[in-house]
């Protein structure tokens, strides 16, 4: 009893340990792949995009939205949306698609 405590609190900790490390490699895929379109400021075109839809009433810069869950962000990756284009896994792999929605989805 005592040692599969042991492991199941060694096991969160571990896990609450990766969870820095799947952050920082979200926003390293954010940065490679998102940044140029959906960064911050006005020359970035998937920004302007979303500043005239919610018209201020979401940011527009996907980095400070609090709306964003997983499955959204993995879905727009994959499937695309309006004039984004869509990313292969051998774009971006399932792996670093997880981290992203992670990074994007994370709460503040």
């Amino acid at each position: 009893m005592r040692v599969a405590l042991i492991l199941l609190l060694l096991g969160s900790v571990a896990a609450s340990a990766a969870e820095p490390d799947r952050l920082g490699r979200g926003k390293a895929v954010f940065d490679y792949w998102c940044q140029a379109c959906h960064g911050r400021g006005a020359d970035k075109p998937g920004t302007v995009a979303l500043q005239v839809k919610y018209k201020g009433q979401l940011p527009a810069p996907l980095e400070e939205r609090h709306d964003l869950g997983p499955d959204l962000v993995k879905s727009a990756v994959r499937r695309g949306i309006s004039i984004m284009p869509f990313f292969r896994k051998t774009e971006i792999s399932d792996a670093d698609l997880d981290a992203l929605a992670a990074y994007l989805a994370r709460k503040r």
